[in-house]
């Protein structure tokens, strides 16, 4: 959706009480008076649907013990922690980003985890590798050139969506990512319980990969 400049004549009392809004919800006097006349004249951008369709993945993770959902940075993130089991207990980050223009992709997944410990780093790594080697194989067919939109830098992964299909209702979208996001902490974790025997956790991850893709699910 594109932006432009407008002139408006507004009261000072008007924008004194938008500036007010405007602060208790971190966010520009701009992006509120948008809001607000978008929510009059029924039309939904790009920011609404975003908080709704985060909305959607908090809801649908609500009670479940292995994630926290914190409070949204901004309209277009959503982060997620999940502890992990490993020596000193660390905490593995998920933040998930909308774009505005969702065209091709629709956004993208950010993995890390708060460390300095060499050896996590160098585990986190192997898993993304071998998760990666998992998607190529089995979905890179849908991508452009066989390659899943993704990197691994430095212990941290990062993941695009695009959608399998046309134009997807929030609801959908949001158990999508959901999905994503409970399959890869499961299986990573388990992963990590093999972390001895790199052929079982390479097995265990792939029988439960292959079950994932069965199920009738929207896959990003």
């Amino acid at each position: 959706m594109n932006r432009s400049v407008y002139s408006l004549v507004l009261s000072d009392d008007v924008v004194e009480a938008v500036d007010r809004l405007a602060y208790q919800q971190n966010t520009s006097r701009s992006a509120l008076i948008n809001q607000i006349l978008a929510e009059a004249v029924s039309f939904v951008t790009p920011e609404m649907r975003m908080r709704e369709i985060f909305s959607q993945v908090e809801a649908l993770m609500d009670g479940m013990d292995a994630f926290q959902v914190n409070t949204q940075p901004s309209d277009a993130i959503l982060s997620i922690k999940s502890p992990l089991r490993y020596k000193y207990k660390p905490t593995l980050r998920y933040a998930v980003e909308l774009y505005r223009a969702p065209r091709p992709a629709i956004g993208e997944l950010r993995v890390s985890a708060r460390t300095q410990s060499q050896g996590l780093l160098e585990s986190l790594t192997g898993f993304y590798q071998l998760w990666i080697q998992l998607e190529t194989h089995y979905i890179g067919s849908r991508f452009p050139g066989g390659k899943i939109p993704c990197q691994v830098q430095e212990g941290r992964y990062c993941r695009q969506f695009f959608l399998p299909r046309g134009e997807i209702g929030s609801e959908e979208l949001a158990r999508a990512i959901t999905d994503y996001i409970r399959m890869f902490d499961h299986l990573l974790k388990v992963y990590f319980n093999h972390l001895d025997d790199c052929q079982a956790a390479r097995a265990a991850v792939e029988q439960e990969y292959r079950s994932y893709l069965s199920r009738e699910r929207t896959v990003l």
